[in-house]
This record gives structure tokens, C-alpha cells and sequence, in this order.
């Protein structure tokens, strides 16, 4: 079994029992957060974020069962798979910094920073509640998701096993782009969604600049996604996953703006389309986050 160095001399087996664990509960984590996130989007369109009106509870209850909507349900369970999901970073940080000798020096403290944006999230959370869906703290909310989603797939991925073929040029830097557009462009719609900027513009010609800077703001990520996909194409001997995840990304960006036509033309009408929306977004932006990290770790091979 190969083995890799640390700095400080200490050797340390690409696989163990406890690196293995760890691995499954940072995928198990990255799905709950991808599940969290399209519910979080779902609680807004159905205009569920104030459906339990107090907080950490819910009508001072864990399950108001005398309440239960589909409304409530919402907001109730995006708060239940929020929980859990703090408790797996508490398990992660806590797993990491126990088998700390078994495992990369990075991993502990990037399983703390990943708790980090748990808390914060938390106490974002909270404040969405408590501040009446204010739209900064909205939007904050969905940024410090995002974040910590990206967070999980740069632990996971740099623990997989993974041997490159050195020759991946400049992708990891197009890669990385592409992703802090699309990053960027989330934060955006967050906003607009956060004021309800189409609504606002189709009704009253209000917020008209915000939405339009959105639908504006779709041209730099996409022009570097569609980059992306055909360097990929080109680029001899590259590593077939890259190449899957760069078509991936190829089919995510497309079907993300054929979404966002739809979602426009019929001005929010059909919730099922907002959701995916959002689901697809982030789908999106976790594979350029995937390509990127592995794409850094493949430019290693050329170095060696």
C-alpha cells in the first residue's frame, strides 16, 4: 500500500480505518448540505421562513405537532437536517483531531474551519428568524452554505485516492475562475431572491437594477464553464474523471440557464422550477469545486 510523508516525517498510510471514516461522513455531509440547501430555497418560495415564528424551537415546541403544515413542515425540517448536520461537523472536527496522527496534518484544522462556518450558519440561521427575514442576513445565509458545501468537497476530494496524469496545463486555474463566478453569481441571486427582486420589478418597477444585474451576471461564468469544457476536450491524455466532471459542468451550466429562462417567463409561478434553480446552481459549483481540486492535485504529477 503506498504511503505518503508529512512534514514532520511522520508516514502515514493513503488508507486507513479511520481515514476511510472520516471520508464517508464528509460525503454524507456534503448530501444533507445539497438537501438543506434546495429545502432552505423551497421554505422561501412557499413563503415558509417565518412559519415557525420563534427560534431555536418551533411554537416552543421540538415538533409542534398541533401546528404542522406543509409550511411549517419546512421550516421545522430545514432546521431538523440543519441540527444534524451541525452535529456531523462537531463528529468530523472531533474524529479528525482524534486520529490526528493517522491522517493529513491539514484535516483537523479544516474539519474546525468547516465547524466554524456551522456555527456562524447557526447563528445566521437564527437571525433570519428573529430580524424577520432580513435580506443581507438571507443572503449571508445562502453565501456561508455555499461555503461550507465547498468546504466539505475540498476535504473530501484531497482524501481521495487519486493518481493524475501530470499533464492538465492551466485548468486548474480556469477551474477555480469558473467556480468564483459562479460563487459569485449564487451570492447574486441569493440577493434577489432575498428581496423578491422580480416581483418587485414585474409589479412596481422596483429593484429592477438588482435582477437585471443577474441575469447580466450569467454571461462571465457561463463564458468560463463553456471555456473549461472545451480545454478539456482538447487537452491530450487528460484524466478521464476530469474530463467527465468538465462535461458535467458543460451540462449543469446549460441546464441552469435553461431553468433561470423558464423561472423568469413564468415570473416564479411554478415553485418546482425555483427549487431546481437553486439545486442545480449548486450542483454546479460543487463540480467546478470537484474539477478544481482535482485538476491542483493532477498539476502535482507534472511537477514530480
Amino acid at each position: 500500500m503506498a504511503n505518503s510523508v508529512l512534514n514532520n516525517n511522520t508516514i502515514i498510510p493513503s488508507q486507513s480505518p479511520a481515514r476511510d471514516r472520516i471520508r464517508g461522513l464528509v460525503w454524507k455531509l456534503c448530501i444533507a448540505t445539497l438537501l438543506l440547501m434546495a429545502i432552505g430555497s423551497a421554505t422561501r418560495v412557499m413563503n415558509a421562513g417565518l412559519a415557525c415564528p420563534d427560534w431555536p424551537l418551533c411554537y416552543g415546541k421540538l415538533v409542534p405537532m398541533a401546528q404542522m403544515n406543509l409550511q411549517v413542515f419546512l421550516e421545522w425540517f430545514h432546521r431538523l437536517d440543519a441540527s444534524l448536520i451541525g452535529f456531523g461537523a462537531i463528529a468530523l472536527m472531533g474524529l479528525s483531531w482524534w486520529h490526528r496522527q493517522e491522517l493529513p496534518g491539514w484535516l483537523p484544522w479544516a474539519s474546525t474551519f468547516a465547524l466554524g462556518l456551522i456555527v456562524f450558519q447557526g447563528v445566521l440561521g437564527g437571525l433570519t428568524v428573529t430580524e424577520l427575514l432580513r435580506f443581507d442576513i438571507v443572503t449571508a445565509h445562502l453565501g456561508t452554505a455555499l461555503l461550507y458545501f465547498m468546504t466539505l468537497l475540498v476535504i473530501g476530494i484531497s482524501m481521495m485516492p487519486y493518481t493524475g496524469t501530470g499533464n492538465v496545463g492551466k485548468l486548474p486555474w480556469i477551474g477555480l475562475t469558473a467556480a468564483i463566478l459562479v460563487y459569485l453569481q449564487s451570492l447574486l441571486g441569493g440577493l434577489v431572491a432575498s428581496q423578491w427582486a422580480l416581483h418587485q420589478c414585474f409589479g412596481v418597477a422596483e429593484l429592477c437594477k438588482i435582477m437585471n444585474s443577474h441575469i447580466a451576471g450569467v454571461v462571465p461564468p457561463t463564458l468560463a464553464t463553456l471555456i473549461l469544457v472545451v480545454m478539456a476536450w482538447r487537452t491530450s491524455a487528460l484524466h478521464p474523471l476530469l474530463r467527465k466532471l468538465a462535461n458535467w459542468a458543460g451540462l449543469l451550466v446549460l441546464a441552469q440557464i435553461g431553468l433561470g429562462v423558464m423561472t423568469f417567463r413564468l415570473r416564479l409561478q411554478i415553485e418546482l422550477l425555483t427549487v431546481s434553480h437553486q439545486a442545480v446552481g449548486a450542483a454546479l459549483l460543487g463540480t467546478l469545486v470537484a474539477f478544481t481540486v482535482i485538476a491542483l492535485r493532477d498539476r502535482q504529477f507534472a511537477k514530480a
